[in-house]
């Protein structure tokens, strides 16, 4: 379902299972998804740090898996989850807490 022969890459798109609020957007790998199958937590690639990254091993919010969802075209998933707690970095709930107005 997933081609990782043509994008080693792909997004995934990281939605609040009872809410339905969209929390984050990261990217995984084909040893990312294995992981995230395998353990029931959210794994990533981290393009900045270039290594496997399990969401929540530093500041304890995992992303507990409830079902993954794959694309008409098999090119993005979408990680419906429980959280633990805060999905950004900054402590939000949501990586998506700034509106964009323009330049």
């Amino acid at each position: 379902m997933v081609d990782f022969e043509k994008m080693p890459l792909i997004p995934a798109i990281v939605q609040d299972a009872d809410s339905g609020k969209v929390l984050m957007l990261a990217y995984v790998n084909r040893e990312a998804l294995r992981l995230t199958m395998e353990t029931g937590t959210a794994w990533f690639w981290s393009r900045s740090r270039k290594e496997l990254w399990n969401k929540g091993a530093t500041s304890g919010n995992f992303m507990h898996i409830v079902k993954v969802m794959v694309d008409c075209d098999g090119d993005t998933l979408l990680y419906l989850v429980h959280p633990d707690g805060p999905a950004c970095h900054t402590g939000n709930e949501s990586c998506f807490y700034r509106e964009y107005v323009g330049e």
